[in-house]
């Protein structure tokens, strides 16, 4: 009864989160630098943040927000403020050998629960996200749709996201990939940092419309 408003949210969801954005660049850059055990823990986190935007949605507060702008406010410089953070951070990346033995090193560096943080962190204070999932909930989805339908499918959009993002982990910690990676050296993580700020940016000036 219900699958075609599924496909649709299916399909909505799918170029969302294929499209680039500070979720696609926090997982490249923790797989990149740290390997794939964080890139995955990073992926997990970005999986996990949906239930926080499913879970308000369903209760109403997402709409809450969206009209106050106030809250909307608080929300954006909260997530501006943390990719600037981590943007500076790797801007600040200094010089290092560029070897095998680097790799493996770098991989023993980030912790499992730093690297989910990373993760749910970004996608958790994307105000984008708010109103991305505030629209699917309201506009896409029939409000007469029973709740548990509609938790339904909010399990089934954290667990295709962490699903994506594992994959585009897997992808860049590959072993030949990172290699080329590291061949330029701080300055990919100069560049990722640099790519992170501008996102922060961007999203400081985001306004409700």
């Amino acid at each position: 009864m219900y699958w075609s408003e599924f496909l649709a949210v299916a399909a909505i969801h799918l170029l969302a989160v294929a499209s680039p954005g500070p979720d696609f660049a926090v997982v490249v850059r923790e797989s990149v630098t740290h390997g794939r055990r964080a890139g995955t823990w990073t992926a997990l986190g970005v999986g996990s943040a949906i239930f926080l935007h499913v879970g308000y949605s369903l209760l109403g507060i997402g709409l809450i927000v969206s009209q106050s702008i106030m809250l909307f406010n608080v929300l954006k410089w909260l997530a501006a403020a943390y990719l600037l953070y981590i943007g500076f951070k790797a801007l600040r990346a200094k010089p290092g050998s560029e070897g095998p033995n680097d790799l493996h090193r770098e991989r023993q560096v980030r912790s499992p629960r730093d690297a989910y943080v990373a993760g749910f962190m970004t996608n958790g204070l994307n105000p984008k996200a708010t109103l991305f999932f505030l629209s699917l909930f309201t506009v896409v989805i029939n409000p007469h749709t029973p709740l548990l339908v509609q938790a339904g499918y909010g399990v089934y959009l954290a667990i295709a996201t962490a699903v994506w993002f594992c994959l585009v982990a897997r992808l860049f910690s590959n072993d030949r990939v990172r290699a080329g990676f590291a061949r330029i050296g701080h300055w990919f993580d100069r560049a990722m940092g640099a790519v992170l700020i501008a996102l922060g940016v961007k999203i400081a000036f985001t306004q409700m419309k």
